[in-house]
């Protein structure tokens, strides 16, 4: 993509959302980012959050601020991202998809996967927020296949975000805990590379990995993100590494692809 106003693809690694409401080295890195690229006309958004039965996309003028986690502190369920929907986006999609894809009115919203990552790229909430869902009946190989028709939108100045996490091992995560586990950490490092080499096949199929991918990747929903961001990948475009880190079962690693170098 030539088009100066096409927007990159993200993968971001959205961790706990409390990070919505901390100032750290990777919420800075995730404000960074949005400042090197031009502000996009819409955002499109795979969280690892929204599973269902066949593919929807929100369709509301006016949505919800989803508090999708448990025993976390009261402020926390109070925050709210108004960012407006975008009906006719929704629409577009939905006829891009077409036919197994539909509108979801009212019935979702925004979930952390999302706001978490958004309220420090762009904290006003003023740039209107579509979200896609994933549907839980596909192979993976399908998913990438809906990530490549829904790739023809960044060159209309839409971002796609795709949010989740390489490694996500809530059973095996250790709160407190910094080093990682050796099975995090290889697993984190093969998909780094397999991103680079613009191997895509490689990280649809993971699981030939072994066991290290069974561990880092116990439920796919976090993992899905990744392929939507990787498959908007066009022809000669690079994959950036933009955050990079594994805290015992959960990988903060971010990818990017059509992003622009600092200071072009």
């Amino acid at each position: 993509m030539s088009d100066a106003s096409a927007m990159p693809a993200l993968f971001i690694g959205h961790g706990s959302p409390t990070n919505a409401f901390e100032q750290n080295d990777t919420t800075r890195a995730w404000a960074a980012i949005a400042r090197r690229f031009p502000k996009p006309k819409a955002i499109l958004c795979i969280s690892a959050h929204w599973e269902t039965k066949g593919v929807l996309i929100t369709a509301a003028e006016r949505q919800r601020t989803i508090h999708d986690f448990y025993n976390f502190p009261a402020p926390m369920y109070e925050f709210t991202y108004p960012a407006p929907g975008d009906p006719a986006l929704a629409q577009r999609i939905e006829a891009m998809l077409a036919p197994y894809a539909r509108a979801d009115l009212d019935g979702w919203g925004l979930d952390h996967g999302a706001w978490g990552v958004l309220a420090h790229m762009y904290p006003a909430a003023d740039i209107p927020v579509v979200m896609v869902s994933q549907d839980i009946r596909r192979p993976l190989a399908e998913h990438y296949a809906i990530g490549k028709l829904l790739a023809a939108l960044r060159a209309e100045g839409i971002l796609i975000l795709g949010s989740g996490n390489i490694v996500h091992n809530l059973r095996q995560f250790v709160r407190g805990a910094r080093e990682p586990y050796d099975w995090a950490l290889r697993f984190n490092t093969w998909v780094k590379e397999k991103v680079a080499a613009g191997d895509h096949a490689a990280l649809i199929d993971y699981l030939r990995f072994g066991e290290d991918a069974a561990l880092a990747v116990p439920e796919p929903e976090h993992y899905r993100p990744l392929v939507y961001v990787l498959a908007a990948q066009q022809p000669g475009e690079a994959a950036e590494i933009l955050t990079d880190s594994v805290t015992s079962a959960l990988s903060m690693t971010s990818v990017a692809v059509g992003l622009p170098h600092d200071g072009s």
